[in-house]
């Protein structure tokens, strides 16, 4: 039985990810500021540690408990980059730093979140591992940083660790309510109640939408492949998807017609995003992806049901609170 550290681990991956853990024997903690996340998404037998990711003493002290360590604490809002670049910045790379700086000390393997936004625009698609890194946004620089600091992290300090570039990740569990969260979940929100959808731009802009049980999966077996030399994988279905076929396809699980605001595109908004999956399927193992339309399926039952609404625990969690660095209670 391992002792995994999830940062992150009450928000929207991290809390499926935890779950998946648990299932298969492990001890979790979780070190979340409940910013983004919520208590409520706590799995079931998981610890959490209330603390911010920033805080390098309160880092170095969890660190110091677990064997391994998914790193998914960010603030993942291109918008917020530009709003407010270098708080952002603090968290998304700084604080990045900061776990790998915490696990050298016992040499604790580091899983962490990248994104498909370190390709930026103009390479050709579909993207995969070796292409053109030229991120847009600060976002996408700050995860071009987690990668590259991973090699430092492996070459001069021995620290082993793999990074996994997510592409639009959609699921249970992302709140269509909260402003960090993706056009899926909003869209079936405001479908499944009659309400139109806001469309930045034209609308023939493509993403590569991945189902949050793929992410998963990815995650857990990318542990097993942490290395010296920081390994980076896709994580992505290579198939595009345009934001009106989007809207489209959930307006036909939703039995209706749907209704479109345009809006004005966003700054530094790519303009098509498509990953190349294989190469993260053949190293990690990975089974076909979930498609599209099962997973928007299973996304509008959540809803259906209550979505975040059931975000509600009939027990106590455990809670160890991290109230100020190198102080626990």
């Amino acid at each position: 039985m391992a002792r995994i550290l999830v940062t992150g681990g009450c928000g929207f991956i991290g809390s499926h990810l935890c779950a998946a853990l648990r299932v298969q024997g492990d001890q979790v903690l979780v070190l979340d500021d409940l910013s983004t996340g919520t208590e409520a998404n706590l799995a079931p037998g998981a610890t959490l540690l209330l603390g911010d990711i920033s805080d390098r003493e309160v880092v170095r002290e969890v660190m110091s408990e677990v064997d391994a360590c998914y790193h998914l604490a960010a603030i993942a809002s291109v918008e917020r980059g530009v709003q407010d670049w270098m708080g952002t910045h603090r968290t998304n790379l700084s604080a990045t730093i900061g776990v790998f700086d915490a696990a050298r000390a016992r040499g604790v393997p580091v899983v962490y979140a990248s994104s498909a936004a370190v390709y930026g625009s103009g390479g050709t698609l579909p993207l995969d591992e070796a292409s053109i890194l030229r991120p847009l946004s600060a976002y996408g620089a700050d995860k071009l940083g987690c990668e590259q600091h991973a090699r430092v992290a492996g070459h001069v300090h021995g620290v082993p660790t793999a990074g996994l570039r997510f592409f639009n990740v959609f699921g249970p569990r992302q709140d269509p309510r909260s402003p960090y969260s993706g056009v899926i979940s909003i869209f079936c929100d405001r479908m499944r109640r009659g309400e139109p959808i806001d469309v930045f731009g034209d609308g023939m802009q493509t993403r590569d939408f991945v189902f949050v049980g793929d992410v998963v999966r990815a995650l857990v077996r990318a542990m097993r492949h942490a290395s010296v030399t920081a390994p980076v994988f896709n994580v992505c279905t290579g198939r595009a998807t345009s934001v009106l076929a989007l809207g489209a396809m959930i307006a036909e699980l939703c039995g209706g017609e749907f209704a479109v605001r345009h809006r004005p595109a966003r700054q530094g908004e790519i303009r098509h995003s498509v990953g190349a999956p294989e190469w993260a399927q053949e190293r990690l193992g990975l089974g076909p992806a979930v498609g599209l339309r099962s997973g928007l399926a299973t996304t509008l039952s959540w809803l259906r049901a209550g979505g975040p609404g059931l975000a509600t625990r009939k027990d106590p969690a455990p809670v160890r609170a991290v109230v100020s660095a190198g102080t626990t209670r």
